[in-house]
């Protein structure tokens, strides 16, 4: 039905930036809120930033002031930039969304994750 594809993740020295993607596709209506969660080994997975359709955003203490999370919606994707990344910002990445479908259904799916180390 739908479902959701990140990129961009990969190794990066501490202090480095890396742009994440992610891409809805399927038989969408409508997307409500897009976001971002970590889960780093031995932990759980936590939320990063998300952002409504509005472009309204929320983030994490941990993260506030580093990462900005955007939206395209005419491209159903959602980025997330990072910036002054820490080895403690090393995980694998996931991203979530609130989608309706052309039937009506609603899902809240989510992409496969894609890993980010960062080396210090």
């Amino acid at each position: 039905q739908v479902q959701l594809v990140e990129s961009g993740g990969g190794l990066v020295q501490a202090g480095g930036s890396r742009r994440l993607s992610c891409a809805a596709s399927g038989n969408i209506f409508s997307i409500g809120v897009m976001g971002w969660y970590r889960q780093a080994p031995g932990k759980q997975r936590e939320l990063v930033a998300r952002i409504r359709a509005s472009g309204r955003t929320y983030y994490a203490d941990s993260v506030n002031g580093r990462f900005t999370i955007s939206r395209d919606n005419a491209r159903n994707t959602v980025f997330l930039q990072m910036n002054s990344l820490k080895p403690e910002d090393t995980a694998v990445y996931y991203c979530n969304a609130e989608i309706t479908t052309t039937n009506g259904d609603a899902y809240s799916p989510w992409g496969p994750g894609t890993q980010v180390t960062v080396s210090s």
